[in-house]
Order: structure tokens, then C-alpha cells, then sequence
């Protein structure tokens, strides 16, 4: 969440970062007139509390002396009480509208974060790599894959419903050589590698920002917990409610774990093959920084080089994009999208997203770090997809096919998988 100092400097900032978001405006003055309600609340049940104090003071003397209290300060003490039970109530109310309105503020956008509604305003900052030519009509990966046996949906869809899959043979053993080799290039990096939780609490995945707007695309238990759709979730809530000191930082951590999302909206989009599931795998980089935006962009950019570093070891083009206000996330302040190469598909479709939004995730989780000059600021989290299949599985799928429909093996990925070309059976 913002800083509520912030809001109440920058009100005109804030709601112009709702505008471009694509999100409430009026909730910044609804806030903020909660806001100074609460505060005039709280000054008057702290003055009726030391009121109280003061007379209970009067209660004890009086007793001390004289064996009993006077009428007068019986009634007073009555009256203090009875007010009291008439606002803290109100008081209460008034703190729980601000703790909610506070969550559904997002993030400012950095300045250099293009304006725009939707992917049409998304600017492309590199492209990477020549897509590959063919000299026959190359085929998308659900073609490829069912001929070769490596994957089946028919039977998947009628036991784990709509956008389910049964991965095969060479497939499972692909999928998992990128993941292991993604969990390598950032354990080189120094990064420590974890498996994180699948089921995460609703703090977490409201400290994050996922809610309270993504709350419809995830999956639920019947105790109250959440399937998390990336182990961004887990890893940036690890230290919450901690206290770090600056020795400690940065903090850069690898997750790998089963990832689930309900993909709302999205009724009839990627309806063939294994481009939007329900569940899939996903290697995700998650690190703390210090409370300065410069060097949090340092690391943005460290930390997509390291997600086109594995494309370029997998032999794929991309393209690198910024995404504008409208086609971000709420919580985030600056976003890359990488989009790689499916030539089966003639375009380039999103295979990794790398994210930094300052304070507004630690603040909500209350990860905070004593600076060098003994002040506590809360870190600055980033975040970046490292690997995430079954999608990028397809992508090397359709960019590695030949002309007899067989798949080449990436060169890095041979001495995992066993082979240097998949054939039919």
C-alpha cells in the first residue's frame, strides 16, 4: 500500500494513477474523508481516555484520604465511561473502512511508464534474436505434440475438466529439464533456491496486491486458503512482519511450485493446446532491496537479463516490452513483459513478466530494514517470471520442429532429457 502521507500530499497523483489504471477514482476522497473522520475520532477517545485516567488518579487519591470516593467524581467517572462506549464503536468502524479503502489504492506508475487502456499501448523496447525460418508451413505445438504422444487433453478435459493436460513421455521430462536449468542459471546468480507453499493464507495474497482485485481468478479452499498463482506470493511474504538490517539486503530468492489460476475472462481465448491452463509450473525470482528507486531498477533490469538469458540458452527470439498503466497490475509500478517467438502461431505471445513496486508490497506485509543511519524503511520487493511451463514448453516446441514433424532438442537441455530429438513412437 501507499504511505497515507503520501495520499493526503498527492491526492490529484494518486487519482490520476486510478485514471490510467483502469481503476475507482472516487475511492482516493472516500479515503481520505475516512481518514480525517478516524482521526477526529481517535483524538476525541484519546482525550475521554485520559480523562478517565485522570479521574481514576482522582478515585485512588480521594480514597487514600478520606476512605471513599467523592459523588461527584463517581458520576464523572460514569459519564467518561459512557462516552466512551458511544464512540469507540464508532471509532472501530471508521478504522476498518480506512484499512480496506487503504488496500484498494494501487501503486503510482514510474514516470516513464507509458499511459494507455489495454496491450495497445505497450511499447516495445528490444527485440531479440531472428525468428526462424522454414522451408515447409511450421505447425503449432498441440498439433506437434499429439502426433508424437506427448500430450493428452481429450482424456485430461474429461477428468480434470475445461483446460486440463496430461503431459507425456519425452514432454515431462522437457518440461522439467527447463525448469532445472532456470533453477541453475539463478542459483549461479546467487540466488537461494526454495519450493514454495501452494496454499497461502488471504494476508499474503493481500500484502502482495493480488487482492482485492484478483480475487475472482483464484481458487479457494473450504478453510479459507488460496491456490497461489506464482510463488511470488510465498517468497515476498517470507520475512513478513520482520525487521532486516541493511547488511542483509539485497535478499534474492528462486521459488519453484505448482501454479494455479482460474483464468477468468478468458472464455474462448487459447482454447486448443497448453497456452492457458488452470495449473502449471513456474520458476519465479523474488528480491528484496533497499528502500531506493534507482537501485530497484538496477535490478529490474538484472533481473529480465536473466529471464532472456535463459531464452537466448533455449535458442528463442523475444521480444521485450513496457507495459503501459492500463495492461499493469495495481499493486506494480513499472512491468517488462517478455514475449517469445511461436512461429506455428506467427506471433509473439508472453512467456515471462518482471515487475518492482517499491514499498507498496512491504508495507503491506510489514518487511521493513534498519538503514545504516538507524531509521527503519520497509525494503523494496521486485519480482520476475524465470521459467513458466507448460507455456514456454510449447514455445520451444514450435520454434525446434522439423519438416517429418519430429522435435530437436535445446543443445542445454539434452543431457536432462536423454536424447537430441523426439520422434514418434
Amino acid at each position: 500500500m501507499l504511505d497515507i502521507q503520501f495520499i493526503r500530499d498527492n491526492q490529484k497523483t494518486v487519482e490520476t494513477a486510478c485514471k490510467n489504471k483502469q481503476l475507482d477514482v472516487s475511492v482516493v476522497a472516500e479515503l481520505l474523508a475516512v481518514d480525517e473522520r478516524r482521526r477526529k475520532l481517535q483524538v476525541e477517545v484519546d482525550g475521554l481516555r485520559q480523562r478517565a485516567n485522570q479521574n481514576a488518579d482522582a478515585v485512588k487519591q480521594e480514597v487514600a484520604q478520606q476512605g471513599k470516593p467523592s459523588v461527584e467524581l463517581i458520576a464523572k467517572g460514569k459519564d467518561i465511561k459512557t462516552q466512551l462506549q458511544a464512540i469507540e464503536p464508532e471509532l472501530k468502524i471508521a478504522e476498518e473502512d480506512f484499512t480496506t479503502l487503504m488496500y484498494s489504492i494501487p501503486n503510482v506508475p514510474a514516470e516513464e511508464v507509458p499511459v494507455g487502456e489495454d496491450e495497445e499501448g505497450n511499447v516495445v523496447v528490444r527485440t531479440v534474436g531472428d525468428v526462424p525460418t522454414f522451408d515447409f508451413e511450421p505447425k503449432q505445438h498441440h498439433e506437434l505434440m499429439e502426433a508424437l504422444d506427448l500430450v493428452d487433453t481429450v482424456r485430461a478435459v474429461r477428468i480434470g475438466g475445461f483446460r486440463s493436460y496430461f503431459l507425456k513421455n519425452e514432454a515431462v521430462l522437457l518440461e522439467q529439464a527447463i525448469l532445472a536449468y532456470a533453477m541453475k542459471l539463478l542459483t549461479k546468480e546467487g540466488f537461494t533456491p526454495f519450493t514454495a507453499p501452494i496454499l497461502v493464507n488471504h494476508d499474503a495474497m493481500e500484502g502482495t496486491g493480488y487482492f482485492p482485485w484478483g480475487v475472482e481468478d483464484h481458487y479457494k479452499t473450504q478453510d479459507g486458503q488460496i491456490l497461489a498463482g506464482t510463488a511470488e506470493v510465498a517468497l515476498t511474504a517470507y520475512r513478513m512482519g520482520e525487521t532486516l538490517t541493511e547488511a542483509d539486503l539485497p535478499v534474492k530468492m528462486v521459488g519453484i511450485s505448482p501454479c494455479f489460476r482460474r483464468e477468468v475472462g478468458t472464455h474462448g481465448k487459447d482454447t486448443q493446446g497448453i497456452i492457458r491452463v488452470h495449473q502449471f509450473n513456474k520458476v519465479e525470482q523474488v528480491v528484496y532491496t533497499v528502500a531506493d528507486e534507482e537501485e530497484t531498477q538496477k535490478w529490474h533490469e538484472k533481473m529480465t537479463a536473466f529471464a532472456e538469458q535463459l531464452l537466448k540458452d533455449l535458442g528463442l527470439s523475444y521480444q521485450v516490452l513496457l507495459m503501459c498503466t492500463g495492461d499493469m497490475g495495481a499493486g506494480q509500478r513499472k512491468k517488462y513483459d517478455i514475449e517469445t517467438w511461436f512461429p506455428g502461431q506467427n506471433k509473439y505471445r508472453e512467456t515471462h513478466s518482471a515487475s518492482y513496486f517499491n514499498d507498496f508490497q512491504s508495507r503491506r506485509l510489514g518487511i521493513k530494514y534498519q538503514a545504516k543511519d538507524g531509521t527503519t524503511k520497509h525494503v523494496y520487493t521486485l519480482n520476475n517470471t524465470m521459467a513458466a511451463t507448460p507455456r514456454l514448453l510449447a514455445a520451444v516446441i514450435e520454434n525446434y520442429q522439423q519438416a517429418d514433424g519430429s522435435i530437436v532438442v535445446p543443445e542445454v537441455l539434452r543431457d536432462f532429457v536423454g536424447t537430441d530429438r523426439i520422434t514418434k513412437k
